[in-house]
């Protein structure tokens, strides 16, 4: 995974102990997951077997948890031991109802302290409309949840460049979203290749600055839902889809270092530690996500307050 490893990833750190939720596509049992799918969820179809039809979710999950077992650990995602939670929300075609993310955003406020899920990566996204903006039912539950101290990352979306173009539920004010720091090429109606720019803010007819952090997101390496198929166990993907959980598996290993961070205090890091890009603020946030300086973040909150 040649972009994740241009970020400097602590080696001693694996996000061992940390519980990740996937709201996407499903998940595989592709090799790298090494059992590690504590649950998976299906609110599209309701079945019980874990499957992905479409193979964006087990792209994204490769990002953030893939051990890198079947490319001798070139291809391991940024947290290789986080364990996780598949929520299937999209179909096979990527498209999903807002009634089936609320209903997974309802489980999880049911179910997260009983999973002990410190992390939710949310790699869909739709543009506003009125069931999506802020002050929508679906904001009223991400709310819920960021206030229960859950550390929420969103893609900001592929719909720049354009001011204004964060996706829902990325605008919501709360929550992490994420960003890419490149353009990147997506395949379009036709299958024809078409280079797209990751959203920006500022949130519509809102002042809030929008994406808080950039990733690496262009042509990431991850794994193929397919494998098992007879296909290679790999396959690249571009998007800020693939941005969020790099932001997502870095906080998980800032959470394997210092537990008893807040989700405040992890945004906090995040803000601290990001490297400027000298990038408009509406396009790069804080800037590209250093997992190295995060710890370092963590570590100057974990001190104890000196009295004088």
């Amino acid at each position: 995974m040649e972009y994740v490893y241009r970020l400097p990833v602590p080696p001693f750190l694996s996000g061992e102990g940390v519980r990740a939720a996937i709201l996407d596509t499903g998940i595989v049992n592709h090799p790298d997951f090494e059992h590690r799918v504590l649950l998976f969820k299906d609110f599209v179809h309701g079945k019980t077997v874990m499957y992905d039809d479409n193979g964006h979710g087990t792209h994204v999950a490769g990002i953030l948890g893939g051990s890198g077992r079947m490319s001798r650990g070139k291809c391991r995602g940024i947290a290789p031991k986080v364990q996780i939670i598949a929520l299937k929300v999209l179909d096979r075609h990527g498209n999903g109802s807002l009634d089936q993310i609320l209903n997974a955003l309802d489980w999880l406020w049911e179910n997260f302290r009983k999973y002990e899920i410190r992390i939710v990566n949310i790699s869909i996204g739709t543009l506003p409309d009125r069931e999506t903006k802020e002050g929508s039912l679906m904001m009223e539950k991400i709310d819920r949840l960021w206030d229960a101290d859950l550390c929420i990352f969103a893609a900001a979306g592929n719909a720049g460049p354009e001011k204004g173009s964060i996706t829902s539920p990325g605008i919501n004010r709360k929550i992490i979203t994420v960003g890419c720091c490149e353009p990147f090429p997506v395949i379009g109606r036709g299958k024809k290749i078409q280079i797209r720019c990751s959203g920006r803010g500022p949130v519509p007819e809102s002042c809030v600055m929008k994406p808080e952090i950039v990733a690496y997101g262009k042509d990431i390496l991850s794994c193929n839902y397919r494998y098992m198929e007879g296909q290679k166990a790999y396959v690249r993907k571009s998007g800020t889809s693939m941005a969020a959980p790099m932001a997502a598996g870095s906080a998980a290993l800032l959470l394997e270092q210092y537990p008893g961070l807040s989700n405040a205090q992890v945004k906090l890091c995040f803000h601290d530690s990001c490297r400027n890009l000298w990038l408009p603020s509406n396009q790069q946030g804080w800037g590209l996500i250093q997992p190295d300086k995060l710890l370092k973040a963590g570590a100057a909150l974990e001190k104890p307050a000196v009295h004088r």
